[in-house]
């Protein structure tokens, strides 16, 4: 299958993929608890997150198609398990954070994902350049994500107990 191919499954499907678990529990301005909770000077507006995702996951979909293309290169099988296991921590942070209210446990599970991006670009890299050179956007927004996290936290002392968390899907 041609890169062409494998990208317009790949893009599409991590969209969705990443679109569903935002869509998971309320997030951003429509969260009361994260509304509630006092926030770090470098927030940025609400806007600015779902611009930076869709982008960042419109560049994930390229750099997996670019390794799903390079058949029978050597670690292809590995780099895209470490791949699956980052992103599915990927899929995880929202609702651990948005939903259940776990700071510490969303900041344990995105130094997690940036670790294994980190290897996931190595790897990538080992098999076509482009691919993690596709990866660098990623890291650089999970790791500022980090930062907000870990500070929110540290603001945010108890913030776990601040309002109930949601348990509906807002998919509907």
């Amino acid at each position: 299958m041609s890169f062409l191919r494998w990208a317009i499954v790949t893009v599409p499907l991590i969209l969705l993929l990443g679109f569903a678990s935002g869509r998971a529990v309320p997030a951003g301005s429509e969260n009361s608890w994260y509304v509630a909770l006092q926030k770090p000077e470098l927030t940025p507006p609400g806007w600015v997150f779902p611009v930076a995702w869709t982008s960042l996951y419109i560049l994930l979909g390229l750099a997996v198609a670019l390794i799903l293309h390079a058949r029978g290169a050597r670690g292809r099988g590995l780099a895209l398990a470490v791949f699956a296991v980052q992103f599915a921590l990927n899929l995880a942070w929202t609702p651990l954070f948005f939903g259940a209210h776990r700071i510490g446990a969303a900041l344990v599970v995105i130094v997690a994902m940036l670790l294994l991006s980190i290897v996931t670009t190595v790897l990538f890299g080992r098999i076509r350049t482009a691919a993690a050179w596709l990866m660098v956007p990623y890291m650089v927004w999970i790791s500022f994500a980090g930062v907000l996290t870990w500070r929110i936290g540290q603001l945010n002392p108890g913030a776990e107990t601040l309002v109930p968390g949601a348990h509906t899907s807002q998919m509907l």
